[in-house]
């Protein structure tokens, strides 16, 4: 096959996503589940769902509208929306299910009685009554939709109410908003031995009578609007197409509503008229359940430990040696940290030692995604007061943090710091930072590179690889990498920068992986063993799957762990029928991307920020890695080989696009336990060796 392959040789990959979320949907309804846990997992699952309306809805129904003014001339499938649609369908009536018949009858036998479509109790109505009075009711703005200004704007993904009454015999729309961005969305209260818990919504509902004195309320229903989030969609479809797209997206007023979600039973004439006064028309009009924003159930206000997951102590990795610094231990060897597993109290270090450490000049790093309150920009600052140069690309366009990022880069900037930003439609998703000391007459570098983002928030629960590494080669090259970012540029040539270890997008990333690939087939071609493992959150772009589909038809094994999208399809005789993927949602979310290629048994290993998505090969400033230490390159693969080994928590994803549990008789093996078990082992062996 060569690098060219036609549509139906690939899945969808909002079906494919929508796949992944069903998967996570799956977490929730598992036996091996605690039972908060498996709460979280429904709050993970409506976040993504929001994410999807706000992400990718638009473009779907974009598509739609295309293909029926083209009568179908557009290359894209006639009932992708509709089966959408459907796919979200059934798994929100899963989600209502679970819910309702397992996690609150589960709740009920721990005592604790979660008040979900259900009328308040009677023994709580008057503290209910209370709070609402005095925490309460400041909040709410009731807005009369008949006397609206039609700049009157419902906030993206907000709560509301939409109320009809009839107050002086004239019948009236209200919309109340629900204020669960200045509240607790849940409200606790402990009575003997059994814990309740409220909805905001159902106090506010419970008390109407106090807003609307002597009306008649006739219906009260919740909605919430989601609108569209900025789309970039260049590279994921041909020009012409892309462009055609955009043209129907420009057509449509700022914050276009992707979905109107509302409670079952509001009137029709009731609709019609929200439709007309909020512009309503484009959007998905889809009948949900009595509340919204269940991704607020991550804030659940129950705190048993037996319902939830057993902590696992944090490994400590490297040990802290008195006396010695984390630069002298970067010297004698390469360091390998794997959060959440390992503290990631060595990454903050790696900065706090660079910070007031008086030989080091200067230093340098790419930001994406920062904590809110992060350590890392404090020690940066840090050192730019202790007058060292300081380098920061921060990243604008990293979704849904572009405040928190833009918060930061001033916060640096008005002490000293240089602040670059990433050039338009180019960002920079590296997560690499280095460190230049200037010992005696010679100097010497250090730095990170890693699969994740340099934040210390999100390193508790996503499943990274950082390197700590002095190796003086690959260091220049990020050196010369952070050169050229500077200059704020677009790549204009691949081979601008001669890259001999690092594979960075935009350069030689796309390349070398073809090469790897093909280095694997012409083993095969002889005769050799001939094997192939990787693991990315997202596999979308054509050119390198098709050269896997290439791969596997000259018989390479190859081992796929996608946490995500996955738009190759494994299994398929005379196509893939040697690719087999696997799909790991557990306590953690997999984060890390690792490639590993047999090379006759010597065996290179990669590791890298970069999934294999047109934007990442086409749209970004990437850093893939290679390792160079025996022992780490023995570590990542103990780690694969147990994440391929899994039972528990994996699943294969079949030529459907099914997520397929592993049945086995087996003793079970559940990967992410595994692991920790394995590098807790390899701590405590250094420490007896301390």
């Amino acid at each position: 096959m060569s690098g060219t392959t036609i549509e139906n040789e690939f899945f969808d990959r909002d079906l494919s996503w929508l796949s992944f979320n069903e998967r996570v949907l799956q977490e929730a309804d598992s036996a091996t589940v605690p039972l908060l846990e498996k709460i979280k997992f429904l709050s993970i699952y409506s976040s993504n769902l929001d994410e999807f309306y706000r992400v990718r809805m638009p473009v779907l129904l974009a598509l739609a509208k295309l293909s029926k003014k083209e009568n179908n001339a557009i290359a894209v499938a006639d009932d992708l929306l509709e089966k959408a649609n459907q796919a979200i369908q059934s798994q929100q009536q899963a989600y209502g299910r679970i819910l309702k018949e397992t996690i609150i009858p589960q709740l009920q036998q721990q005592q604790i009685n979660f008040v979900y479509g259900t009328a308040i109790p009677k023994e709580l109505e008057e503290e209910v009554c209370r709070y609402f009075l005095s925490q309460v009711l400041a909040f709410l703005q009731p807005v009369n939709l008949g006397e609206a200004k039609s700049s009157f704007f419902p906030d993206n993904n907000e709560l509301y109410f939409l109320i009809d009454l009839v107050q002086n015999g004239a019948p009236q729309t209200i919309i109340l908003n629900i204020p669960s961005s200045h509240l607790p969305r849940f409200y606790k209260v402990i009575k003997g031995k059994e814990t309740f818990v409220l909805l905001l919504d159902d106090i506010i509902r419970a008390n109407l009578a106090v807003l609307f004195k002597d009306a008649a309320l006739k219906g009260c229903y919740s909605f919430k609007i989601t609108r569209t989030a900025e789309i970039d969609l260049k590279d994921e479809y041909a020009g012409n197409l892309a462009e055609q797209i955009e043209k129907q997206l420009q057509k449509r007023d700022f914050g276009l509503a992707t979905r109107f979600l509302y409670q079952p039973g509001v009137p029709q004439e009731t609709i019609a008229l929200l439709t007309d006064k909020l512009n309503l028309q484009n959007a998905n009009l889809v009948a949900g359940g009595q509340y919204h924003n269940l991704k607020d159930l991550s804030s659940f206000p129950v705190n048993i430990p037996d319902l939830s997951n057993p902590s696992w102590p944090k490994i400590y990795y490297p040990a802290v040696t008195k006396g010695k610094s984390l630069y002298e231990e970067i010297l004698e060897r390469d360091i390998l940290i794997n959060p959440p597993y390992q503290s990631y109290d060595s990454v903050l270090r790696f900065f706090n030692e660079a910070a007031t450490d008086p030989s080091v000049e200067e230093i340098y790093v790419t930001l994406y995604r920062v904590a809110s309150d992060s350590k890392i920009v404090n020690a940066l600052i840090s050192a730019a007061k202790n007058g060292k140069k300081v380098f920061v690309l921060v990243e604008l366009k990293a979704r849904f943090d572009e405040a928190n990022n833009i918060k930061w880069a001033k916060k640096m900037k008005e002490v000293g710091v240089e602040i670059s930003y990433s050039v338009t439609a180019l960002k920079v998703h590296a997560k690499i930072a280095l460190v230049k000391r200037k010992i005696g007459l010679r100097k010497v570098y250090t730095g990170l590179f890693a699969t994740g983002n340099f934040n210390e928030t999100t390193a508790n629960f996503y499943t990274d690889h950082i390197l700590m590494t002095a190796h003086q080669e690959m260091l220049r090259e990020m050196e010369l990498l952070f050169i050229f970012l500077a200059k704020r540029v677009k790549p204009t040539d691949a081979n601008l920068i001669q890259f001999n270890y690092l594979l960075v997008a935009q350069f030689n990333l796309q390349q070398r992986f073809i090469e790897l690939i093909q280095r694997e087939i012409e083993q095969a071609q002889q005769g050799n063993s001939a094997a192939i493992t990787i693991k990315l959150n997202n596999l979308e772009e054509k050119v390198l799957i098709a050269k896997l589909y290439e791969a596997s038809q000259a018989g390479v094994k190859i081992n796929l762990i996608i946490r995500g999208i996955c738009r190759l399809i494994p299994g398929v005789k005379g196509m893939s029928e040697h690719i087999q993927v696997n799909r790991i949602v557990d306590r953690y979310l997999e984060h890390g991307r690792v490639f590993v290629f047999h090379n006759q048994g010597k065996e290179e290993v990669y590791l890298g920020s970069a999934d294999w998505m047109n934007r990442n090969i086409y749209r970004r400033i990437e850093v893939c890695f290679p390792i160079l230490d025996a022992q780490i390159q023995t570590e990542i693969k103990s780690i694969l080989k147990l994440q391929l080994a899994d039972n528990v928590k994996s699943v294969v994803i079949n030529d459907k696009m099914i997520n397929v549990p592993i049945v086995t008789k087996q003793e079970p093996i559940q990967s992410q336990y595994r692991i920790y078990e394995l590098l807790k082992a390899k701590s405590d062996d250094q420490q007896l060796k301390n």
